[in-house]
């Protein structure tokens, strides 16, 4: 439902989440478990999961034997992140102060686009020890091919996109220039599943991506309304194409001087 995109500037969706945060909690997907292993290949590594919401990546993350520190600006959402146990540093990335502190692997769930990379790339950089990864993760729900034409054709509309109007090639080539520019080398991971949704937990889901949840509540209603009636009560068929870009630091070749 979230395609890797360099950067956005629409602040008002940026910090419209903690309104929906109950929602976003219950109806966002969980990563898949083979894309945790492979973050998490053995206990005790140190992570820090920037823009943490409400802590769906974070807890997996432990779950899998990290320590892990929270980044999150949102209270709302922060407060649901700490009510899992996890400790949160309430913070924009690019204002939060690492105080000399260096991480293992440090992840972005579905979060990297709404942070600056000018800012966050060179402090990513200082942020990871020897060895350390960057992880910047997706999951990317799309609906199957029948109902997802019919979606779009409603969600247009609206001035919204569905999850499978969103095509992430060409931002993901752009994502991948910045890193490159930035001096990481990257591996992409993709871990596919298969999902039905009831057409409540579909409509939930959808309703907590900003740019429906910024909608006026006139429009939210109608569009829920006319989706609900295309859908109807066999629910959605879908697929996750979970997407990872691990990261680390190229190695730097000393130029020879004569």
């Amino acid at each position: 439902m979230a395609e890797p995109t360099p950067v956005f500037t629409d602040r008002r969706r940026a910090e419209s989440f903690g309104s929906v945060a109950d929602d976003y909690d219950r109806y966002r997907p969980r990563y898949p478990q083979a894309l945790i292993a492979r973050l998490v290949p053995s206990p005790g590594l140190s992570v820090l999961d920037v823009g943490a919401g409400t802590g769906i990546s974070s807890a997996q993350l432990v779950s899998a034997g990290a320590d892990v520190l929270a980044v999150e600006p949102d209270e709302q959402m922060a407060a649901r992140c700490r009510a899992k146990g996890i400790p949160v540093e309430r913070s924009t990335f690019e204002q939060w102060q690492p105080r000399g502190r260096t991480f293992d692997l440090v992840t972005f769930g579905q979060s990297f686009h709404w942070v600056d990379p000018d800012v966050a790339l060179p402090k990513l950089a200082a942020l990871l020890g020897s060895g350390g990864r960057l992880a910047l993760m997706w999951n990317r729900i799309t609906a199957n091919d029948s109902m997802r034409r019919g979606l779009e054709r409603i969600s247009a509309e609206y001035g919204v996109t569905t999850p499978a109007s969103t095509s992430g090639n060409n931002a993901e080539t752009a994502l991948r220039a910045l890193l490159r520019r930035a001096e990481f080398t990257v591996e992409r991971v993709e871990v596919g599943e298969d999902l039905h949704y009831s057409t409540d937990d579909w409509l939930n889901l959808v309703f907590t991506h900003s740019n429906h949840v910024v909608l006026e509540p006139a429009a939210k209603t109608a569009l829920r309304r006319r989706l609900r009636d295309l859908i109807g009560e066999d629910g959605v068929s879908a697929s996750n194409d979970a997407l990872a870009l691990i990261c680390t630091r190229s190695a730097i070749t000393p130029t020879s001087r004569g």
